[in-house]
């Protein structure tokens, strides 16, 4: 509808006649969405020359011309326009390419769209469609120069599978000798829809980073190669992976570490012994405190670890930042206590997972990095006194990476009236976060739908009741019942049990 006063003729005297009038109604929307939500935030979508519902221009050039300039002033995001019609020439079709005087015109990023392949191109960047519609790992394939899927036109607009559904990082202590094995497989292929977002179990970025029996990492050229087929499985079935990079720090003992050495941390007071659910309790080690000049050298593991997950064939990886490991044992004040400039001050105590940002985006780009954050939790007597500053101003910070995604572990459930509910007190680092926003933590289907659909997360992450039903997308679209998780089974090394047996629904009980 904004398109429509720009043609000759729909409005009335204001905004009729002169090019300049029938632009008003367009820079009117521009200049309070801009004055609302700052122009960093806003872009706009023309297209002057489609003539589609009937709303074609006389001079569709200089219309083109004029509101691309008069743009200029507002300092916009990007300006993406879409090109004419594709004409036919000795039998092929071709792009007119008549958006050059637009491009050398406005002031800014510049984004084209309509029917472009991969070779195609004369400006900052392309928007591809149909394309990216029938193959997830466009980017991929186009870096490979691979085939691609072609799309069925027939579906584009039929009810589809529940959106906003993602796999979140379990771990299942199924990886021998720190290796991801074969079975591994199966068990993520088997969570795969096409289009779906799987993020790997935690995996270490060294050998200072274990402290948990079988847990992959992917720090020597052995595992990059065992997580290969694993990778190629998921996207095969046209899923998006992405590896979670892991630090244990203190959570550990000499056990897990190189030499029998201490485990490193951000401090050197221990984790005191931790009761399991199943009655085991697990201890560890006292660890030594990092010496600053020490911190470079783990960064350089992220950054490390972030190239060979590509080199795996990762889509990106999200950085761990949550849940009492090394980072946030840098980041909350309730474990460091140091007094260099990673330690004090909230600025300081985030300098560390920012360094490690930092890195990573230069090494592999900021679209392929996301993180996971977890300000309220007091896992492993890892907590913080201002929760809700610390998770403002760390996504507040984010922002200048320009980060894939944001991943937030909500508060823990509290009862209210016999009912477990979610305190839903991330809104305001939501509000804040200039980017894709993933929350997790006991959301069933209905709490999930209701968050996505009122704006307070993009994407919901599903553990257990994903771990217990690989088809977790097809039973939230039907509604069906959903199998009971063994949590007796999360961690054993039995490569079928509990890991890949779980049922999928039977054809009488997917009938639509």
């Amino acid at each position: 509808m904004q398109e429509m006063p720009l043609r000759r003729g729909l409005m009335v005297w204001r905004y009729m006649r002169h090019t300049e009038n029938c632009c008003r109604f367009i820079l009117e929307i521009v200049e309070k969405v801009v004055d609302e939500i700052g122009s960093g935030r806003v872009g706009i979508r023309l297209s002057p020359f489609s003539n589609l519902m009937e709303c074609g221009d006389s001079n569709p050039d200089a219309l083109g011309i004029h509101m691309v300039r008069s743009l200029n002033k507002y300092s916009l995001l990007y300006c993406h326009i879409t090109e004419p019609r594709m004409t036919f020439n000795e039998g092929k079709l071709e792009l007119p390419h008549r958006l050059h005087e637009m491009r050398r015109v406005f002031k800014g990023t510049f984004i084209t769209a309509s029917g472009y392949d991969r070779e195609e191109g004369y400006t900052d960047l392309v928007a591809y469609g149909r394309l990216f519609l029938a193959n997830p790992d466009l980017p991929r394939r186009f870096e490979l120069n691979a085939p691609l899927n072609k799309y069925d036109r027939a579906t584009f607009y039929t009810p589809g599978p529940i959106v906003g559904i993602v796999l979140a990082p379990l771990t299942r202590s199924r990886s021998f000798g720190n290796i991801p094995q074969p079975h591994a497989i199966l068990f993520y292929s088997q969570r795969t829809t096409r289009g779906g977002l799987l993020i790997s179990e935690a995996t270490g970025v060294s050998d200072t980073a274990q402290g948990y029996p079988r847990t992959p990492g992917i720090w020597t050229e052995e595992q990059v190669e065992a997580w290969k087929p694993i990778v190629s499985a998921v996207h095969e079935k046209g899923g998006v992976f992405i590896c979670q990079l892991w630090h244990v720090g203190r959570v550990s003992s000499h056990v897990y570490q190189r030499n029998g050495q201490a485990p490193i941390s951000s401090t050197d007071k221990p984790v005191r012994p931790q009761i399991h659910h199943d009655g085991t309790v697990e201890e560890y080690s006292t660890p030594r405190r990092l010496r600053t000049d020490e911190i470079p050298l783990i960064v350089n593991d992220f950054r490390v670890a972030a190239r060979n997950a590509i080199e795996a064939g990762f889509d990106g990886v999200e950085i761990h930042a949550a849940h009492g490991y090394l980072l946030e044992q840098f980041l909350k004040d309730g474990a460091n206590d140091r007094t260099d400039e990673h330690g004090g001050s909230l600025e300081n105590r985030c300098r560390f997972i920012l360094e490690i940002v930092e890195k990573v985006v230069d090494e592999i780009g900021s679209g392929r990095v996301g993180i996971r954050l977890s300000p309220f939790s007091d896992l492993m007597e890892c907590e913080d006194s201002n929760p809700d500053a610390l998770g403002i101003h760390m996504v507040r910070s984010l922002n200048k990476y320009s980060l894939l995604y944001c991943h937030i572990t909500e508060p823990r459930m509290t009862f209210n009236e016999g009912k477990l509910e979610l305190p839903h007190r991330l809104h305001e680092m939501r509000r804040v976060f200039q980017g894709t926003f993933i929350t997790a933590s006991g959301y069933d289907r209905e709490e999930g739908n209701k968050v996505v659909e009122e704006g307070y997360t993009d994407l919901v992450a599903y553990g257990r009741l994903f771990l217990a039903n690989p088809d977790l997308p097809r039973r939230f679209e039907l509604n069906a019942p959903l199998n009971k998780y063994d949590r007796a089974t999360f961690y054993t090394p039995d490569p079928i049990v509990g890991y890949t047996d779980y049922p999928f629904l039977q054809p009488s009980q997917d009938s639509n």
